[in-house]
């Protein structure tokens, strides 16, 4: 595998690696909403998917669904719906809004700001998440303090993988997004660490890219990691994708894009930021890698260009 793809998987050496400059214009909107899921009801044809999986999960560790675990949104998940909500007091509709998620999450996890938090870690304090295991570990001088379970991002709206620092911390930033929020360095959207009104969804693909933790946990690291903590996402950068190895072209965004940065930089064609944004710079610099090599004109990093590149 191409070495500029190996120091994106080596923990090691991204921890040395400066996070990508960027100033707070680079990001896009991101409504506080962004990590809600879809309002699930009963469709026809039903509606199925990781999120119906997490509320059967979470409605039957409250007691609520003895039925087999599906994914799929029918009769008897809409009922243990009904019959939750009007115990906890809500519109017994069958219908999941973030009120119901919300409820859920305060029955199965209360937050536990009135507990003792452990002695932090006793050396410098880094973070590293494992995108294949769905861990996340704290790291004191190096080595592994204290490991979590967390929740990723789906293949559709993966988590961006590479090296990044805490950039802003806030206490229930918005909704969804449960009890501590530490937002991350990444480029190209607003990405963070935060806890979850969805508990159930911990230890699966299940967020929109931020690193989801039980709130219990995200209180626990919250004082550990302070402004400018480094933070490393490891993983596949082009198999954890909804497509393996897409084609990149304008507009394209994600730690894919960064590695074709950090390549076509490297044989000086690329003169811009590693920012795994596809700007006009990289545009010209994939135009000419093309020509060069004698392939078909284009302005894509196909496999053709995957192949010449090393990566694929």
């Amino acid at each position: 595998m191409l070495r500029s793809i190996l120091l994106i998987l080596t923990p090691l050496a991204l921890l040395l690696c400066p996070a990508p400059g960027h100033t707070e214009s680079t990001y896009p909107c991101c409504p506080l909403h962004c990590q809600e899921d879809r309002v699930l009801s009963l469709q026809t044809p039903p509606i199925t998917g990781v999120d119906v999986e997490v509320l059967q999960i979470e409605l039957r560790d409250a007691g609520y669904f003895k039925e087999a675990i599906d994914g799929i949104f029918g009769q008897t998940t809409r009922q243990a719906v009904k019959t939750f909500q009007e115990a906890r007091g809500l519109v017994p509709n069958g219908i999941v809004d973030e009120g119901t998620w919300q409820a859920l999450g305060d029955v199965l996890e209360l937050p536990v700001t009135a507990e003792k938090i452990p002695d932090p870690p006793p050396g410098r304090v880094s973070v590293l998440i494992d995108t294949i295991q769905r861990k996340l570990t704290i790291l004191s001088d190096g080595r592994p303090f204290k490991q979590y379970p967390v929740a990723v991002g789906k293949y559709s709206t993966p988590s961006p993988i590479g090296a990044w620092k805490i950039t802003s911390k806030a206490m229930n930033w918005g909704t969804g997004f449960g009890t501590r929020w530490n937002g991350l360095s990444v480029p190209w959207g607003v990405y963070g660490i935060h806890g979850t009104n969805k508990p159930g969804s911990i230890g699966s693909y299940a967020s929109h890219g931020c690193i989801r933790m039980f709130n219990r946990h995200v209180e626990e690291i919250y004082p550990w990691v302070s402004s400018g903590t480094p933070v490393v996402i490891v993983g596949n950068p082009f198999k954890y994708e909804p497509e393996a190895f897409r084609d990149l072209c304008r507009g394209s965004r994600g730690s894919d894009v960064m590695v074709a940065q950090r390549v076509l930089k490297r044989m000086g064609y690329y003169t811009g930021p590693i920012d795994g944004i596809w700007g006009w710079g990289m545009e010209q610099a994939v135009i000419k890698y093309r020509k060069d090599k004698g392939l078909r004109h284009g302005n894509k990093v196909d496999r053709e260009v995957y192949e010449k590149l090393g990566i694929l």
